[in-house]
């Protein structure tokens, strides 16, 4: 067994930290998931709903995590038990999260290398057709190559370390994805009838307004910024004692709704473009990026087989860094818990993560007639990481944080290294308007998933 590590890994400046931060935070989420909810949910009021959910319990919930983890200089699984003994259970509870995640979150992200190497080879033709996606992903032996070489990929920069792996990799594709968001939204815009796709996304229409668009935008917010997964905690306990926390969460939460929101002008105006706003159309749902979209990207000719390699390559980012901050989690903890190295750490996250993404893939092809309580084993594993698990553990967190430790631990934590501008606000949600929230979240997903209600 390696000899455990004097000291802890840490980013080597607060860009660097916010570069991997927000990496975390932009994944599949915005760019697959925003912009369908909020093709579904109102347009331009989902988005409104969004913004002003992103900027108070978003950030307040961002910013208690990366306090946790820089007060505590620990993991996710340790770090709460450090606050109070009597929550231990609850580290172990939130390290579950990313070790169900990762496997098949890394299955999806092995589906968009597939969708960018159809578009660069030429093949973007194929993709347009009715049932290219559900007969690849009901293959058994492709999409599992896919899955590896997106997989090996994360390990292989997560066991370079933080400082040579996540934090640089990280510093570099972020700028290029945020270039490439900009790319493919202006090439949007000038598709004809774009300009009507952008009324619908960006100037709300309160007709569209209901509760479940304030429901889908909580649940999408959770999701999109890598809350109760542990992620935050983790990066926090890499920062200095220097850092501005409360610039770094603004500065997260901004980089994270800016590329959704682009996310969602390249994709809603192409569907206009395309459909001439059918509802029925924007409401495809999940199948909005790997059925629709091709269709979109296929019918512009030459130009939007470029788009549409250009919109892979930026998605196929978007994951890599979100599944690197999912491995770097898994990692820390394993290395904390069972104080041995990364090297050795990674390679017991990658055998895990293999047998469960395995079953996840196989589920639609090999193992398609194997249901666990009614779900295919990747649906199952996103039901109980996204609808019960993170829930609870931001739960929790609110109760231990706000009426057992006290705000006061955070406030003294943020307030090291700057002035804690927005205390007032972060305390009044943590201690009693995010329970709330988190029990709305928690309860309606629930519902939702065994169909007692339809979101």
């Amino acid at each position: 067994m390696e000899e455990k590590q004097k000291s802890r890994a840490s980013f080597t400046s607060r860009i660097g930290f916010v570069m991997a931060a927000a990496g975390s935070a932009v994944g599949l989420g915005n760019i697959w998931r925003f912009p369908y909810l909020a093709a579904k949910y109102g347009g331009g009021a989902f988005l409104l709903v969004y913004i002003i959910l992103a900027v108070t319990f978003g950030f307040s919930l961002m910013i208690v995590e990366f306090a946790i983890g820089r007060k505590t200089h620990i993991s996710a699984i340790e770090a709460y038990g450090k606050l109070d003994h009597r929550f231990k259970w609850l580290g172990y509870l939130a390290s579950i999260v990313p070790i169900i995640i990762l496997p098949y979150y890394c299955v999806i992200g092995g589906w968009v290398f597939k969708y960018f190497g159809v578009f660069i080879s030429g093949q973007a033709g194929a993709s347009s057709k009715d049932g290219f996606f559900s007969n690849y992903i009901g293959q058994t032996a492709e999409p599992i190559v896919w899955f590896m070489v997106f997989m090996i990929a994360t390990a292989i920069i997560v066991m370079l370390g933080v400082e040579k792996g996540v934090e640089k990799v990280s510093r570099t594709l972020m700028p290029l994805l945020l270039i490439l968001s900009i790319v493919t939204a202006v090439y949007s815009l000038t598709l004809p009838n774009a300009m009507a796709g952008v009324k619908y996304y960006l100037i709300p229409d309160f007709s569209h307004f209901s509760v479940n668009t304030v429901l889908a935008a909580l649940g999408q917010l959770f999701y999109s910024l890598s809350l109760a997964m542990g992620i935050t905690v983790t990066y926090g306990s890499y920062c200095s004692k220097k850092d501005d926390l409360e610039v770094s969460a603004t500065q997260v939460d901004i980089f994270d709704t800016g590329v959704a929101l682009l996310a969602g002008l390249t994709i809603i105006p192409a569907v206009f473009s395309f459909s001439g706003g059918s509802q029925a159309q924007l409401q495809q749902g999940p199948g909005l990026m790997f059925v629709m979209l091709p269709k979109v990207f296929s019918s512009m000719g030459f130009g939007g087989v470029i788009a549409g390699a250009a919109f892979f390559l930026l998605v196929l980012f978007a994951a890599l860094t979100s599944s690197i901050a999912l491995m770097e989690t898994v990692v820390s903890i394993f290395q904390d818990k069972l104080h041995i190295g990364r090297m050795a750490a990674s390679i017991l996250t990658l055998a895990i993560s293999v047998v469960l993404g395995l079953l996840s893939s196989l589920g639609f092809g090999a193992l398609s007639g194997v249901t666990l309580f009614g779900f295919d084993f990747l649906d199952f594993f996103d039901f109980i990481s996204n609808s019960i698990l993170m829930p609870l553990v931001a739960l929790f967190t609110c109760i231990l944080v706000g009426w057992v430790v006290g705000m006061k631990t955070i406030d003294d934590e943020v307030t090291i290294s700057s002035k804690f501008r927005r205390e007032k606000l972060c305390n009044v949600m943590i201690k009693w308007i995010a329970p709330i929230f988190i029990i709305l979240i928690l309860v309606s997903s629930v519902l939702n998933s065994l169909g007692i209600i339809k979101l």
